[in-house]
């Protein structure tokens, strides 16, 4: 088990509020799916802590509805923060969410990284998304990741590994199944590989740690965290 806990339920219902519909007949998905994932997964504790007492602006590539932003914003980490998106209307949406809760310094912006990484300098989160990206894409947005490392400035990524256990099978199957209920735009490719990150980050100079994110679910979610050491 990962050493961090998912968002209490009062915490979890009070970020999903800014998720409910306009109309009170209106769709409630995003306000459930939210509060379901922030009770039930470790990963918005493992990422804040992650970025804990650092001060460089943070890209969040393939940011989803945006809940990191407001995961930092509930843990008391007032960096600026900017989500990019392939999913247009998960970035409509993230946009409206964060105006409601009055995240100040968060931006959106919809984006297909085959198309190439923004530019930034700061910390990068890669939240459960290399497992879809082409296995000749990955290493790109891995090393321009690396590239936008400030002094002090980390990269946080949370993936899979393909190691053979029943944890990993089991993360497969509802990636595949994100996909089929059209959560997600692909279906997983290939998932990265332990060792070739720890490599990537060696020959970068990153400072680095790998630790288990899964908490009491049945997936096989490991955190990642380089950084850029001051000089």
């Amino acid at each position: 088990m990962s050493g961090f806990a998912p968002m209490p339920t009062d915490a979890a219902r009070a970020i999903a509020q800014a998720f409910l519909p306009n109309h009170p007949l209106g769709n409630r998905y995003d306000y459930y799916y939210t509060w379901a994932k922030l009770r039930s997964d470790p990963l918005y504790a493992g990422v804040t802590d992650a970025l804990r007492g650092t001060d460089a602006p943070v890209l969040d590539l393939g940011c989803g509805l945006g809940l990191l932003a407001h995961a930092l914003r509930a843990a008391g980490i007032a960096l600026p923060y900017r989500g990019v998106d392939i999913a247009a209307g998960k970035i409509a949406r993230a946009q409206r969410a964060a105006t409601r809760a009055g995240l100040a310094g968060a931006t959106f912006e919809a984006r297909d990284l085959a198309d190439g990484t923004p530019s930034h300098a700061g910390s990068v989160a890669i939240l459960d998304v290399l497992q879809f990206v082409p296995p000749d894409a990955q290493p790109v947005i891995l090393d321009a990741a690396i590239a936008m490392l400030t002094p002090g400035a980390r990269l946080v990524i949370r993936t899979g590994f393909d190691d053979g256990s029943a944890r990993a099978r089991t993360t497969r199957r509802i990636d595949v199944l994100s996909r089929l209920v059209g959560w997600m735009n692909a279906t997983p490719k290939r998932y990265p590989e332990r060792d070739d990150l720890q490599r990537r980050f060696d020959a970068a100079g990153l400072v680095s740690r790998i630790e288990p994110l899964h908490g009491d679910t049945p997936f096989n979610n490991w955190l990642v965290v380089a950084e850029r050491p001051r000089a």
